[in-house]
């Protein structure tokens, strides 16, 4: 086992007042382990000020790296040793989780496997107000309640009481404990000597509970407070630096309060809040569980973490008061957040996963089971339907198996690489993906197919494939740009890849290439090179794979590990014999995209190649029946019908005479298959 170590300094998006001062930013260290097939990654993340072990930058990064070798020595996290640490016991506690995870084939944020990490529940959190002068306060209580919050925790102690008071009376008159649960907190703001007189002054509000109204280290009056303040009591800060077991022992006997707030980075990491909740529990004493600013790394591993203790089956789900709402909101705190999880919002809910891309998974599940159902040794496929209504074949499990293992082999895929699944599972290039993942074996990650299929994705993988329509999509979006250039392995098919995309392609790092194949062909028969100095026009067929052209020119295709027969493809196209002596191919266009206008034969995507460059709008060239000609060349273009004679200017300073379409259309979307090749028919 093998670790690095970074930092990142994330800015808030406001300002963010404490009883301790205004946080502007925060900064986290990230631990990544590695096995070589595996990775998993943990966030430390100490609170300046509050934090025991928020130390100066070179003490702490040392004590990191000493207790990250341990680890990768040992394969263990030394917990005991980490005690006084608590947000780097945090951090590599739930690396190792998250490594564990990924070693299993899972995503290596899907510390467990509960509903809430498979997508199929959220988590009830509260909303979050943090302190500012009154309107300002107000403004953000507003936004809360408008985005679904029934929950509310406001932060207290930076504006006089009265202003406070005056904050709450306006929001309980607008909103009966009925409708909104509110809390506060009050980060140990009040003076023991006026801490009563101010929660009997709250009182009336009806608070659900107040957190930490005096500072921690007075247990003695804290006590007192618990025993007679007629509001609810729970402790956070005080809850710092206590790390010994007998001494959370004594802390709760002493004060019994009535809720504990726990918080992995500043109390114990996830060992050691199990260790508060299992004393809690001893004394009757529920809670719930918040973060401390940690990133979305961090945030992602206590809310699975927190869906797991919940489970009914688990003896710590007593501790959470039923239908508590955890203090898991603050990812949304920044301006940029960690990029690597789906954790969004939903209402007041905190979401691990996506509804279309759990759907699409369980689609994913079906299908792969299905495929090892040793009962059945074929499964059904469909052609793309881009020429004609798409058509059903039965195809041998085993040739499936056989071709998944020759595009591995020549794409050099790793064993354990993570594979993107962001296409249609009716056809074969999505079918493909799925046996490659089982015969491999890939750890497939699976996303609902769209044109945007990086967009829930904060980490790229090591191999994609997808369609040039969905390459191009992703490379007018940056941030979508900037992953995608960091996937080692891409593979294009489906569609025509244009002159366009073939140079947004070409200074790529990573392996871009094209794929010649067909559902007939089980996906790849043949690749080409799109980047770097081996870019070619040509293909180079797979091994055992023969080629040849047919007397009109189009290609035949002989491939014993996917077909018996020769395939006569309607691929025209042009041979030659490379400087190795091997065969290679480019293909030209194809005979059913051959139109004969008025007894002149005109090559559909010859043309389009020749327009591309010169047309500001996606088009297709297609025909329309024509009394004279037979078949009218026709030109369909996506962009208003205002611009029609600009187009029509452009297409005939490069097309002329029968090669220049009489016939044009605008319209709003152009049809295509999912996969986005023309939908011509």
């Amino acid at each position: 086992m093998q670790y690095t170590l970074s930092r990142t300094t994330f800015p808030f998006l406001q300002p963010a007042g404490t009883s301790r001062g205004i946080l502007l930013d925060r900064t986290s260290w990230f631990v990544r382990l590695t096995d070589g097939t595996a990775w998993g990654e943990g966030e430390c993340a100490p609170l300046p000020g509050l934090s025991k072990d928020a130390l100066e930058v070179e003490e702490y990064e040392a004590l990191i790296h000493a207790a990250c070798r341990q680890l990768c020595a040992t394969g263990e996290v030394d917990r005991e040793q980490l005690r006084p640490y608590p947000s780097i016991l945090f951090g590599l506690e739930t690396a190792l989780l998250s490594l564990q995870a990924s070693k299993h084939g899972q995503s290596p944020f899907r510390l467990y496997d509960t509903p809430f990490t498979r997508g199929e529940a959220g988590i009830p959190i509260n909303g979050l107000v943090w302190m500012g002068d009154l309107p300002t306060m107000l403004q953000r209580m507003e936004e809360k309640l408008a985005r679904g919050f029934r929950c509310i925790k406001v932060k207290i102690g930076a504006l006089d009481f009265e202003s406070e008071l005056e904050l709450l009376c306006a929001l309980r008159k607008q909103y009966g404990p009925d409708r909104i649960q509110l809390r506060v907190d009050a980060n140990g703001a009040f003076h023991p000597e006026e801490a009563m007189a101010k929660l009997q002054r709250l009182a009336p509000f009806h608070i659900h509970s107040i957190e930490q109204p005096i500072r921690a280290g007075q247990w003695q009056e804290m006590a007192r407070l618990c025993q007679t303040s007629p509001i609810p009591i729970a402790l956070d800060e005080e809850l710092i630096g206590i790390n010994a077991c007998e001494d959370k022992a004594q802390l709760l006997a002493t004060i019994r309060p009535q809720y504990l707030v726990l918080k992995p980075s500043l109390h114990g990491g996830l060992s050691g809040c199990e260790e508060w909740i299992r004393l809690a529990r001893e004394h009757s004493i529920q809670g719930w569980v918040t973060s401390a600013l940690e990133s979305n790394c961090g945030l992602n591993a206590i809310a699975a973490w927190v869906s797991h203790l919940m489970d009914q089956t688990q003896p710590t789900a007593t501790f959470f008061e039923e239908g508590a709402h955890q203090g898991l909101g603050t990812g949304a705190l920044y301006r940029f957040n960690y990029p690597g999880t789906s954790l969004h919002l939903e209402g007041e809910n905190l979401w691990a996963a996506y509804a279309s891309d759990v759907a699409f998974q369980e689609e994913l599940q079906q299908y792969q089971a299905q495929f090892k159902d040793f009962r059945t040794t074929a499964m059904e496929v469909h052609t793309s339907g881009s020429t004609g209504a798409p058509q059903p074949l039965q195809v041998s499990k085993a040739r499936m198996q056989a071709s998944a293992r020759r595009t591995c082999t020549a794409l050099g895929l790793p064993h354990g690489a993570t594979a993107l699944l962001c296409m249609p599972l009716r056809y074969i290039a999505a079918q493909m993906m799925a046996v490659r993942a089982l015969e491999w074996p890939l750890r497939l990650w699976a996303v609902q197919p769209s044109s945007h299929p990086l967009g829930h994705l904060e980490f790229a993988p090591d191999f994609v494939a997808m369609t040039p329509m969905q390459a191009f999509a992703t490379l007018q979006v940056p941030r979508e740009a900037s992953l995608l250039r960091q996937v080692k392995t891409l593979l294009l098919g489906g569609g025509a890849i244009s002159l366009e995309l073939s140079q947004l392609l070409r200074d790529f790092p990573g392996e871009v290439w094209s794929s010649y194949g067909m559902t007939e062909t089980l996906s790849n028969v043949a690749l080409r090179r799109l980047n770097g100095p081996a870019a070619s026009e040509w293909y180079t067929p797979l091994p055992e794979v023969g080629i040849a052209l047919a007397t009109n020119g189009t290609l035949v295709i002989t491939d014993p590990v996917t077909n018996d027969q020769p395939l006569h493809t309607h691929d025209l196209a042009e041979m030659r014999t490379n400087e190795d002596g091997c065969p290679e191919f480019r293909i030209l266009g194809r005979t059913d995209n051959i139109i004969c206008s008025g007894g002149i034969k005109l090559q559909l995507e010859e043309l389009e190649q020749r327009l591309a460059p010169h047309l500001p709008y996606p088009f297709l060239l297609n025909a329309t029946p024509d009394a004279q000609l037979g078949q009218a060349l026709t030109l369909v273009y996506e962009g208003p019908e205002a611009d029609l004679p600009k187009v029509k200017a452009l297409v005939r300073q490069v097309l002329q005479g029968p090669a220049c379409p009489r016939l044009y259309r605008a319209v709003s979307q152009l049809p295509r298959t999912e996969t986005g090749k023309p939908l011509r028919r």
